[in-house]
């Protein structure tokens, strides 16, 4: 971006068709949230125009300031579901966590089928998180919280620990080919333990979609040992090892036909709204 600015450039259009660290929009235990620091470095290294794909938040389109197109992958994804699943109609779309509910719903209405929505995690989850975060500082460390130095007639109440309940699925699966929806597939492991826990509640498939595939890790690994996870559908937005592009049960689709129409239109100056009212694969 600097060089294109040194060299005088009058416009400088970013196409990211995944903006990273997009999952860290919001304060979480007093954290950063990094996701505004990449735009305002990204605007300020001088770019006007940003086109990306499928933001984790609709309110990231706040933290630029310059003009955002969220490009949408939804178009793709669906016509994929109709190609590939011929009883898509004793489907049900289930959305893999509560903020996930707004884009199961949208393929829902669209497949014209049930919805469902997976709430709390897994045992298997919490057993493996090791990493300190939720450990207590050692005594011997972090020194005692001094007390107040005025005295206060009410004492103040103490913030209660948010414990998840365990995993429950709001609604049914029985029989029923389950697609389960989030908008990046990192970690396969979770996905895997889902997986398991969909076929226990009887489905005959589990798909699991997402339009971001970052799929780091022993990704190829968890795949090949999921028995229940039947298929995994994602976009070219991130690229992939040619093992993970040549895996049998890794369906990767390709969107760049709508990059390349948001590069056209924004090229000559026309209007975009089209590619997010009526979007073929044609």
């Amino acid at each position: 971006v600097f060089a294109c600015k040194s060299s005088c450039a009058r416009r400088v259009i970013a196409v990211v068709p995944y903006l990273p660290y997009s999952q860290q929009c919001r304060m979480r235990r007093r954290a950063c949230i990094t996701s505004k620091l990449i735009a305002k470095m990204m605007c300020n290294a001088g770019i006007n125009h940003l086109i990306t794909m499928d933001l984790h938040q609709r309110e990231i389109h706040g933290f630029f300031d310059c003009s955002v197109d969220n490009l949408r992958s939804s178009p793709f994804l669906l016509q994929h579901i109709l190609d590939t699943i011929p009883d898509y109609k004793e489907s049900v779309i289930i959305a893999r966590h509560p903020s996930a509910t707004r884009r199961a719903t949208s393929y829902a209405e669209r497949l014209q089928v049930n919805f469902a929505v997976m709430h709390g995690e897994l045992k298997a989850e919490e057993e493996q998180e090791v990493d300190g975060r939720t450990s207590p500082p050692l005594p011997s460390v972090f020194p005692q919280p001094t007390p107040f130095a005025c005295s206060f007639p009410m004492p103040i109440p103490s913030i209660q620990q948010k414990i998840k309940p365990s995993l429950t699925l709001v609604g049914t699966v029985q029989d029923k080919v389950a697609i389960v929806l989030d908008d990046i597939i990192d970690d396969v492991e979770p996905w895997a333990l889902l997986a398991g826990f969909l076929k226990e509640r009887g489905a005959r498939r589990v798909v699991a979609m997402a339009p971001h595939g970052i799929l780091s890790g022993n990704a190829r690994q968890f795949i090949e040992q999921a028995s229940s996870l039947d298929r995994v559908v994602i976009t070219n937005t991130v690229p992939l090892s040619e093992e993970l592009r040549s895996h049998p049960k890794i369906s990767v689709v390709d969107v760049s036909k709508m990059f390349a129409e948001a590069i056209r239109r924004t090229h000559n100056g026309e209007s975009m709204s089209k590619l997010f009212t009526n979007v073929t694969e044609d």
